[in-house]
């Protein structure tokens, strides 16, 4: 039997949050131990996105969004991928940049799980449409 259309919403959606939050964890322990050690914000920013991004096209591929047992990974998807990520990565790093040229590096480590959970919402549906159709 085929699942429902939001049957399988609901399972990707808490899929999508669980490996969101890894994500988000790794994304901003790069930031965090990068920016401490003097890196700029836009470079830490954007070598915490490349580390979340790794973990979690390859778990999204492998498990939020596989069908029927099936990875839906590869190099068409990844090129998919980049498509939407990139922007969404300017998106972050002119954010966290901004609120750390603005209120300070300290505010921008709190401030950007919250940039980074915006983003997501929107990531969620461009993922499930565009990428891993």
């Amino acid at each position: 039997m085929t699942p429902s259309p939001r049957h399988t919403l609901t399972r990707q959606g808490g899929s999508f949050l669980i490996v969101g939050l890894l994500q988000l964890l790794l994304d901003w322990l790069v930031f965090v131990g990068l920016t401490a050690l003097g890196v700029v914000a836009a470079p830490g920013n954007i070598a915490g996105r490349v580390a979340g991004a790794l973990l979690g096209f390859w778990l999204n591929g492998r498990v939020t969004f596989a069908e029927g047992g099936q990875a839906r990974l590869g190099w068409r998807r990844l090129g998919r991928f980049l498509a939407v990520w990139i922007p969404l990565t300017v998106l972050s790093t002119l954010a966290v940049s901004g609120i750390s040229s603005v209120l300070g590096l300290e505010l921008a480590w709190l401030a950007k799980p919250l940039v980074e959970g915006v983003l997501a919402v929107v990531a969620f549906f461009l993922w499930r449409h565009v990428v891993y159709r």
